[in-house]
């Protein structure tokens, strides 16, 4: 496919400056001269080209699109490009709303007009981003019919009752955004797409392991018909796929939000509903088989397995315990998942593993309903600059990415692939020493491109058609 290039001018406040020195957050992936290189593992001698890359660091934020946050940055297909066919948003017969649907629930629903003109709208002028809005529809069977074959028209539709369908057409202003600075110093990529539709459980798992979790045999009660009804919503649904869904399958996939039979899961769920272990490969066994050091660090961790979760600890989003391989009890649990606060002192101290994934606590993770954007972002700087400020800064990778647009609304339809994706456009973030400077990558990407990139640093076979085929991130870099 074609490469597209563009260098916007470097333009630092003072205030941007402060935030870089205060804080950050970290992400590693790297590319470019993955397809010259040969395949090496962590130990290799090689410094040429990605094999310069020591670390890599993800850090995996929370729902949002890229037009959402990113669609006022200077040089990127953002929503100027827009246009009425896919901006302007219809109901489910394919009639033109006269006004958007309105922003309900909680909190800070009440401070959105309810005459909101069928058009993208300014999020900011009524709920700032340092304030928490509500959620918005994110789910697997909703996703593509929000997409609507490209048309990208039933955003504010295809919402379940007491979700707010007009804030679907939402965005914030570009220029205070906290993570601003670093999209502008570094790589900002354009044209990533999160790899699963639907929500943050599905595309948690496809971050490491390229593939949906399976739920035999799940009760009657977990099961979808996905079956619509007139009013856009499900006749059941629930986390399981039923037969034949996707098409083609047996069905019996686990794509809504579920929880695993290893700790920590709430106290709550009945344990007929507790997803069974997963054997299929992840990307942490991969790392494993050659001996690459890696972990999963998350925020509130240790609280959540001592049975003392913060409040806004997300359970869905620990991919790793879904898997035979990291049971309770194992060792290979206990060796790579871990607090976050033990990702910090390893970042300052110069003792990260190879690859790390970061996933902060609920409450800065940038998740509408119990987040907002200038805690979460402001949470990521820190992380992003405890690892360039420290010794592994000279040779690492830092990616930071959504994991799902969460029901926001984007201009640019999704490439087809297969039936489970890819979902809308999320920004990704690319920083490192290696990454180009200034630099908007409108080459196509998605989540499983990280699997790739990691992959193609260190030897490791593929988890699956997906990452196998996904571009490693081949433009972002310089080496």
């Amino acid at each position: 496919m074609n490469k597209h290039y563009h260098t916007g001018k470097l333009n630092f406040t003072a205030l941007q400056a402060k935030l870089m020195a205060a804080t950050g957050i970290a992400l590693v992936i790297i590319t470019s001269a993955f397809y010259s290189c040969k395949k090496n593992n962590n130990n290799n001698s090689s410094t040429s080209g990605i094999n310069k890359v020591n670390h890599v660091v993800v850090i995996y934020m929370e729902n949002h699109s890229f037009d959402n946050l990113y669609g006022s940055f200077a040089g990127a297909n953002g929503i100027s490009n827009a246009t009425a066919a896919n901006t302007t948003q219809v109901d489910g017969t394919g009639k033109v709303y006269a006004v958007l649907p309105g922003v309900v629930g909680v909190p800070n629903g009440d401070l959105f007009p309810a005459n909101l003109p069928n058009d993208i709208f300014n999020i900011d002028q009524y709920v700032p981003n340092d304030m928490i809005t509500p959620d918005v529809t994110h789910r697997f069977y909703q996703e593509p019919l929000q997409i609507d074959g490209g048309k990208m028209d039933k955003y504010a539709f295809y919402n379940i009752p007491g979700s707010s369908g007009g804030l679907s057409q939402g965005y914030y202003q570009t220029s205070q955004l906290p993570l601003l600075a670093m999209a502008e110093k570094y790589t900002l990529c354009d044209n990533f797409f999160h790899s699963a539709f639907g929500g943050s459980f599905l595309n948690h798992q496809w971050l490491i392991a390229a593939a949906s979790p399976t739920f035999p045999n799940a009760p009657a009660a977990d099961i979808a018909n996905p079956t619509l009804l007139a009013n856009g919503n499900l006749t059941a649904d629930g986390f399981v796929t039923p037969a034949n869904s996707p098409v083609g399958t047996s069905g019996g996939f686990a794509v809504n939000t579920c929880y695993s039979v290893n700790a920590p899961h709430p106290a709550s769920t009945a344990v007929a509903n507790l997803i069974p272990n997963q054997t299929n490969p992840t990307i942490g066994d991969r790392l494993n088989d050659k001996g690459v050091s890696w972990a999963w660090y998350s925020g509130g961790w240790d609280d959540a397995l001592a049975g003392n979760p913060d409040p806004n600890f997300q359970f869905h989003h620990q991919p790793f315990i879904y898997y035979k391989n990291y049971a309770d009890g194992t060792a290979l649990k206990a060796a790579h998942l871990k607090d976050e606060t033990v990702f910090i002192a390893a970042a300052r101290a110069g003792t990260l593993p190879a690859v790390s994934f970061v996933k902060p606590l609920g409450t800065y993770n940038e998740h509408p309903g119990y987040s907002d954007v200038t805690a979460g972002e402001s949470h990521a700087l820190d992380l992003i600059n405890d690892v360039l400020n420290g010794p592994n800064g000279k040779d690492v990778v830092i990616i930071v990415t959504y994991d799902e647009n969460g029901g926001f609304w984007d201009h640019v339809a999704p490439p087809v692939i297969d039936t489970w994706g890819p979902g809308t456009r999320v920004p990704a973030i690319i920083i490192s020493p290696f990454a180009k400077t200034s630099f908007v990558d409108h080459t196509q990407y998605e989540t499983v491109s990280i699997l790739s990139f990691i992959e193609q640093r260190w030897g490791l076979s593929p988890l699956s058609t997906r990452d196998k085929n996904a571009n490693p991130l081949s433009n972002a870099f310089n080496f």
